[in-house]
């Protein structure tokens, strides 16, 4: 469980009609609270109101908003090792996205013309909840988790000696649907309704803490952060009209259409 919580939840952010707001997601129902962001819930000022909302109702939108990085971790579980036939790093392999290619559940991420090729990666992502520099116990900064999809161009990274572009699309970020204080166990894709990942997150060659220590001993981490944690084998390419859902037990389903664009 994450640290920062004091209590089990899961959180998500949501439209209805013209109001968007935060709300507490308990089984079908959406208790809506009195934040208005993230870093209202992580500061501890999110009340819950008397509103609620069947879940059904009411659109989900991406849980963060623009957290200051987005970092992601290559080459960390085993089975994605060996499917890429490379060694085993001995510290985490890092690189970065921008917070603008985030897109929430249900939006459609855009294949540009300049790939012929786009992937999707299934990850469990963490959200950081405390500044974290040089930490020694990276899970005391952990705030929760939730499901993330870090779409690539496969043929521009083979290409490119940087990955960022290959990475940076917009809408290469999908992110959500809620965030747990729970840490998940398993993550799995579907593509077109068929399982293409399957995975105990246990395969990981860092955990969760690690990676928080890690990365902070090289950057500051900010209350919002996100860390996407890797991506197990069975990574795939997606053409126009697929639809991909990344899913963590406990967390929810995150669903995203495929589409081309210019």
């Amino acid at each position: 469980m994450a640290s920062s919580s004091a209590h089990d939840f899961r959180i998500g952010k949501f439209s209805s009609g013209r109001k968007t707001f935060v709300g507490t997601v308990k089984g079908d129902t959406v208790i809506e609270t009195d934040a208005d962001c993230l870093i209202d819930v992580i500061e501890g000022k999110m009340r819950e109101k008397r509103e609620e909302h069947s879940l059904g109702t009411l659109r989900v939108l991406a849980p963060v908003d623009r957290p200051s990085k987005i970092i992601c971790i290559g080459l960390n579980y085993r089975s994605h090792i060996k499917e890429m036939n490379w060694e085993t790093p001995k510290i985490p392999v890092i690189f970065t996205k921008p917070s603008s290619a985030i897109i929430g559940p249900e939006e459609d991420i855009v294949v540009p013309a300049v790939s012929r090729r786009v992937d999707f990666e299934g990850e469990s992502a963490i959200i950081i909840g405390k500044r974290a520099k040089r930490a020694t116990e990276g899970a005391r900064h952990i705030f929760g988790y939730t499901c993330f999809n870090d779409v690539t161009a496969r043929d521009l990274q083979k290409g490119d000696v940087d990955w960022t572009r290959a990475k940076g699309f917009d809408t290469f970020a999908p992110i959500g649907p809620f965030i747990s204080s729970k840490a998940p166990t398993r993550v799995s894709t579907r593509l077109n309704g068929e399982v293409v990942q399957d995975s105990p997150l246990s395969d990981r060659v860092f955990d969760d803490s690690a990676l928080v220590e890690y990365i902070s001993s090289v950057m500051t981490l900010e209350p919002g952060d996100v860390i996407a944690t890797g991506t197990p084998s069975g990574i795939a390419p997606m053409k126009s009209g697929d639809v991909v859902e990344v899913e963590l037990d406990g967390i929810g389903r995150l669903r995203n259409s495929v589409k081309t664009g210019p």
